[in-house]
């Protein structure tokens, strides 16, 4: 028996599959992108075809990444509309990461595609990510594989149950918002390192005995109240570390759309003293500034 090729994915079958990735009804859709509900009906069941402006509409408020969006103008028998180039050749906005991340010195931040690819670094990231063994020092390096394989930074974190627990619902998420081919594996792969094993979970220092006069809240209690801290042990000292993710507006190339910056920030005083430390090594040592 002959084997058949798949059915080609027509452009009524995705706009019908993000509808429903993002929860919305063809009435609720049709309103927002300023069409009617049969319009939309017959887009989705092959009856009519959508112009390009009219794609753009239904991926604006579907919130399509770009590199979805061309599969969407490719279905409806248009060309592309969005440019993928490397960060090398993307000039203002490369200029733009390369700031951000100079500026963020001396704490640790990283510029990633949607695949978690190490794109740039700054200085104080380079000085984590230098002796990552084998592989997972290799370009490109995956910043969540080097964290949560056994083999890589997973040894250093002190929460690592909690931290593997908060990165692995970050990536479902970005999987059901992206879709973004490759993740999905990766997140299979991230799952598959097995949960570790029990760790002493850092706790708040024990009430006074007097209720009179309570202690002031330590650095470490005040950060776990306010987001989910990354604690590890390192060559230069114990860390607590808190995360944010920076994208670019309104993109219009591919790449652009998938970078997003990740900076460390000290989430306690010992451990600004000691980025501010490796920072004062590094621009002492000729060189000591990995690109």
């Amino acid at each position: 028996m002959t084997a058949t090729a798949a059915p080609e994915e027509t452009i009524g079958m995705l706009v019908k599959r993000w509808r429903e990735r993002r929860r919305r009804s063809q009435l609720d859709l049709s309103l927002a992108a300023e069409m009617s509900a049969r319009h939309l009906s017959y887009i989705e069941t092959g009856r009519s075809n959508p112009s390009p402006a009219m794609i753009e509409r239904i991926c604006g408020e579907l919130d399509v990444p770009l590199r979805e969006r061309n599969r969407f103008h490719l279905a409806a028998g248009f060309a592309p509309v969005y440019r993928e180039r490397p960060l090398t050749d993307l000039g203002a906005a490369r200029d733009a990461v390369r700031a951000v991340l100079a500026g963020m010195e001396p704490n640790p931040a990283v510029a990633v595609n949607v695949h978690w690819d190490l794109l740039a670094a700054n200085g104080a990231m380079g000085a984590f990510l230098r002796d990552l063994p084998g592989e997972l020092g290799q370009a490109p390096v995956n910043i969540l594989r080097a964290t949560l394989h056994p083999d890589g930074l997973a040894a250093q974190i002190v929460n690592l149950a909690q931290w593997r627990s908060h990165v692995l619902r970050r990536v479902r998420r970005q999987l059901e918002r992206t879709a973004a081919d490759g993740l999905a594996p990766l997140l299979t792969e991230l799952e598959g390192y097995g949960p570790p094993a029990a760790q002493s979970t850092p706790t708040a220092a024990p009430a006074p005995s007097t209720p009179s006069t309570p202690s002031a809240p330590t650095d470490a209690t005040t950060a776990d109240d306010l987001v989910v801290p990354l604690r590890m042990t390192t060559p230069y000292g114990d860390l607590a570390l808190l995360y944010t993710a920076t994208v670019f507006g309104s993109p219009r190339d591919v790449t652009l759309d998938e970078i997003a910056i990740e900076t460390f920030f000290p989430a306690d005083r010992a451990t600004a003293r000691v980025l501010r430390s490796l920072a004062d090594t590094r621009n002492a040592t000729p060189g000591g500034t990995p690109a």
